[in-house]
């Protein structure tokens, strides 16, 4: 990579390194490379994850941390500039974000804390082949000596903190088959998800502020299934639901919390992944959101902050880009904010 000294030519280069999630290969190399020749640098490479750090000795140390993948393509791809824009498949998720961090790593010698700077695959797809996850799994000395982490996460330059959880579950109903046109004889499955439904639609979500920074929950029908054919009541009958919970539940409330809502019915869990406090009261986390300059928000959605939370590393989550354009055909970052998150983030780290 010729442009390490410029994040915005930067963040072209890797929007052009096409890194669909599960095709790494090229662009963790290029990072790696580029990284090679910084002396104040070591590197380890675990699958399409890289991991460089700093050793001077620093009392503190902090992560900088970012996703090299991307969604799939949507005729978005390579990069065009356009009055003071970017546009391009991962110029807000997050390869602007990634930039930043590859920037610093390779043109601040000296800073304030120790630093252990990861790019990382697969983030954008099941949890199961995520980078940061088997690094944690492997490699977990090269995480867990550091006290803040941020993760170069869209936010469109506000500090966004901790994030919520998630939880998936299937909720069911049974019944009886029987001939539609002896309707009597059965019990209607789908006719039983409307207690379901109207448990949802009465359902008062909380809203929860902690340490300043208000989160909101969300209980919501995603999906329903049911039916056999055009002449049959059908005997079964399945809602998706995603629940999204303020971080002061922990998987195991959620869980709970769900079950008693629906009392009565079927309950199967897909998935949980429980979300991220604030984590703000680190010393290096209270100077960097005055560096900022700007009160955090809470992060209305999950991140990988949740990961360093459950390693006891407390994080928060800080991007130039829009998080509104991430996925989008339409996804692009502005110079100007690309521009101001390097500016934050140098006078934070100092050097």
């Amino acid at each position: 990579m010729r442009a390490l000294d410029d994040p915005v030519e930067l963040t072209r280069e890797l929007v052009d390194i096409e890194s669909v999630s599960g095709n790494e290969d090229r662009i963790a190399t290029a990072v790696a490379d580029a990284l090679a020749g910084v002396p104040w640098l070591t590197l380890t490479r675990v699958g399409n994850t890289v991991v460089a750090r700093t050793d001077l000795g620093r009392t503190d140390r902090v992560v900088l941390a970012g996703h090299l993948d991307t969604v799939p393509i949507a005729d978005n791809f390579p990069s065009r500039s356009e009055g003071g824009v970017i546009h391009g498949c991962g110029t807000s998720d997050m390869k602007s974000g990634v930039a930043l961090g590859l920037h610093l790593a390779a043109t601040v010698a000296e800073p304030r804390y120790d630093v252990t700077h990861i790019f990382y695959d697969c983030e954008e797809v099941e949890s199961a082949r995520n980078g940061l996850r088997r690094l944690g799994a492997e490699r977990p000395d090269l995480l867990t000596d550091a006290g803040f982490a941020i993760l170069l996460e869209p936010t469109y330059g506000l500090v966004e903190a901790g994030c919520q959880g998630t939880l998936r579950a299937e909720v069911t109903t049974s019944g009886r088959r029987a001939h539609s046109a002896r309707s009597w004889l059965g019990v209607n499955a789908i006719h039983g998800a409307a207690e379901i439904l109207t448990r949802l639609r009465d359902y008062e979500a909380r809203t929860v502020t902690i340490d300043g920074c208000t989160y909101r929950e969300g209980l919501n029908a995603v999906r329903i299934g049911g039916g056999v054919a055009g002449n049959v009541i059908p005997d079964a009958c399945a809602v998706d639901v995603n629940f999204r919970f303020a971080p002061d539940r922990s998987g195991d409330e959620a869980r709970a919390h769900v079950r008693e809502l629906f009392a009565g019915f079927g309950v199967e869990f897909v998935d949980v992944a429980p979300g991220a406090l604030p984590g703000l009261t680190a010393p290096a986390a209270k100077e960097f959101i005055a560096a900022v300059g700007a009160p955090p928000q809470a992060k209305l959605g999950w991140t990988d902050v949740a990961r360093f939370a459950a390693l006891g590393v407390p994080a928060l989550n800080f991007g130039p880009g829009d998080p509104n354009l991430a996925h989008t055909r339409e996804e692009h970052v502005e110079v100007s904010k690309i521009e101001d998150g390097a500016r934050v983030l140098r006078a934070w780290l100092g050097g």
